[in-house]
């Protein structure tokens, strides 16, 4: 079975949803492949780093406000075993991220890639808008740190990257994270893993009955 997840790599659920993912598959017995597909929460170019907690006060009223939002996320990733450090990112525009990704496909290595990414803002508080730092999180997943630089200095993927967030609209991904299951059936928020379990058996028994 083919799983698209429409994602961003700033997205704290998408990192809890491919997690839950994770550990629905560990249990599955069916054979799957999985394709990162993007989606890019925020468009709006932001100029310079600034810490995300700032972002978000600006955006919700307040910093006290934006703890309180983000409180509960840490609470859910330290449950599935991730650690937010919500006072260590850097808001960024994501869309040399994803073209990273798409780099990293080419070498079957979007999947290291995007986890890297996650980990990347979430844990270490890497600029995901920097080239030179995206290049450097390539280098942590064994690709050429120096090549990834030269693609991303270059218009390569870009517009492909801009017809697939395109396509993304066009099907009607609105928030992420957002699983299509066979082409066909969507999933979409951060889902447990029985509740993914659950819906890769019941997709499975659509698909045979209808072949």
């Amino acid at each position: 079975m083919e799983i698209d997840i429409y994602a961003d790599v700033v997205c704290p659920w998408c990192w809890i949803g491919r997690r839950r993912l994770a550990q629905a598959l560990a249990s599955y017995d069916g054979k799957v492949t999985v394709r990162h597909r993007p989606f890019q929460l925020d468009p709006s170019p932001v100029p310079s780093p600034r810490p995300i907690l700032d972002a978000l006060a600006e955006k919700f009223g307040g910093h006290e406000q934006a703890r309180q939002m983000v409180a509960r996320v840490v609470e859910v990733g330290a449950s599935v075993g991730l650690e937010l450090r919500y006072d260590r990112a850097i808001a960024a525009n994501t869309f040399d991220a994803h073209r990273l990704t798409n780099w990293a496909g080419r070498q079957d290595r979007d999947g290291e890639m995007v986890e890297a990414l996650h980990r990347a803002h979430f844990v270490d508080g890497v600029d995901l808008g920097s080239r030179e730092a995206l290049a450097g999180v390539a280098a942590t997943v064994g690709l050429d740190g120096d090549d990834a630089r030269h693609f991303l200095d270059s218009e390569e993927g870009v517009a492909e990257l801009k017809a697939e967030l395109a396509a993304a609209r066009q099907l009607g991904v609105t928030s992420v994270p957002t699983f299509v299951l066979a082409g066909r059936y969507g999933v979409t928020g951060a889902q447990e893993p029985a509740t993914l379990l659950a819906a890769l058996a019941e997709v499975e028994q659509r698909e045979a009955a209808a072949h």
